[in-house]
This record gives structure tokens, C-alpha cells and sequence, in this order.
């Protein structure tokens, strides 16, 4: 066993659980299946490792904490959209770990899985030692999201949004409230009006399930 010091990453498709119920669990896991090998192609060029797969979720150790964070933003953003990917949400915490059989352990590992269940779809969380590793990093602001209680962490810790300058967090791209994947408007393939907001659905079935049902999706 050894101590190593890296940036830990959870990230997770938001929504899992309605995503299934709406579209069925095979169409679910090639969801999942998707998720996993688009991320794992990308962390060679950075030194990462996918560390193992938990249900929907993704373990992923990156040395640099400004490649994970990088690596988180194209995540929840430009990748998964890509690949037609419910909304994922990111937590990353750089600290040192003990690995035993290519896992790893330790409070840094259980700081970064509490950062991730923190998180919405689409949004990418950092604690705030591991955002004070790069502060300037380039392209990137960071939101603070205050002091924050933690499930089994004694102390509150410091939590900041990354997010891509440029970017207001309200623009992330709207959620389908049946199956809770992100949709592009543009390309969504239906559109309700619900007491005057607009409700946007990656396809038909949902928006069906919308219509019949509009109060138990609306809030």
C-alpha cells in the first residue's frame, strides 16, 4: 500500500433512477456504457485513471487539479452532450489517498464523493483547498457556494462552482423533468407550456408522460 496525493473525481449522471423509469434499463446502460468509455478515452492524454465504476458513477484519480477540473467542465458540458448523455454532475478533492489493488482510500476519496452529492446535473464542484491549487486557471471562474455541512466530514468545507468564464451558470442547457436528461432547445424533440414556463423533452414518450401528468413533474 502507499500514499499518493491527486485530484479525486466522482462524476455521475444526474437523474439516474427517473432516466430508467422513463426509458427503460437497457437503454439505461447504454447510457452508462457511453458515459464511461467517452470519459475514459480522455484521461490518457492527462495521467488519469478511471479508478472503477460505482452503478452510474465514475471514479476517476487525475494528478494535476487543473486538468481534473478541466476534465470536469468538458464532462457535465461539451462531451456527454455529444453523446446524447443525461446531465452529469462533477465533484472533485485533492488530497492524498492510500491505494491497495488499484482502489484507493482515505478522507480525500470520501471528500470528493460528498463534494459530487452536492451537486446538480450539469454543475461541476470544488472544494475550496483544491480550487486554491489553481486559482488562475485559464477560462475558468470559480462560484462560491458557501461553507457547507458534509455527511461523516467533521469541519463545514468551502465549496466553489467551476465554471467557464463566459458561461452564467442559468445557461446550462434545460432539463427534461420526466427522464431528467439535458436537452438542447434547438433540437429538443418536444416542447409544453406548463403554468407559463416552458418544459423542453428529448423525446415524444416524455413529453406524453408530461402532458398526462404535468403537476408531478412541474416543480
Amino acid at each position: 500500500m502507499t500514499d499518493t496525493a491527486a485530484t479525486f473525481a466522482f462524476a455521475d449522471i444526474a437523474g439516474f433512477t427517473a432516466l430508467t423509469e422513463a426509458h427503460g434499463d437497457s437503454e439505461a446502460l447504454v447510457f452508462v456504457d457511453g458515459f464511461r468509455d467517452t470519459v475514459n478515452s480522455e484521461l490518457p492524454v492527462i495521467g488519469g485513471q478511471l479508478v472503477k465504476t460505482i452503478g452510474d458513477a465514475l471514479m476517476l484519480r487525475i494528478p494535476d487539479p487543473a486538468n481534473a477540473i478541466l476534465l470536469g467542465l468538458r464532462i457535465a458540458d461539451e462531451m456527454m452532450r455529444n453523446h446524447g448523455v443525461p446531465a452529469v454532475r462533477v465533484g472533485l478533492h485533492h488530497g492524498t489517498a492510500v491505494e491497495r489493488d488499484g482502489d484507493y482510500f482515505g478522507a480525500a476519496v470520501n471528500l470528493a464523493a460528498r463534494v459530487s452529492a452536492l451537486a446538480s446535473g450539469g454543475e461541476v464542484l470544488v472544494s475550496g483547498s483544491t480550487a486554491a491549487l489553481v486559482p488562475n486557471l485559464p477560462g475558468v471562474l470559480y462560484e462560491s457556494r458557501g461553507r457547507q455541512e458534509l455527511r461523516n466530514v467533521t469541519d463545514s468545507v468551502e465549496i466553489f462552482a467551476a465554471v467557464r468564464i463566459g458561461e452564467a451558470v442559468d445557461g446550462r442547457l434545460p432539463i427534461d423533468p420526466v427522464c431528467r436528461m439535458a436537452v438542447d432547445p434547438d433540437r429538443a424533440a418536444g416542447r409544453l407550456t406548463y403554468q407559463d414556463a416552458a418544459y423542453f423533452f428529448c423525446s415524444l414518450t416524455c413529453a406524453g408522460e408530461f402532458a398526462r401528468q404535468p403537476e408531478r413533474f412541474s416543480h
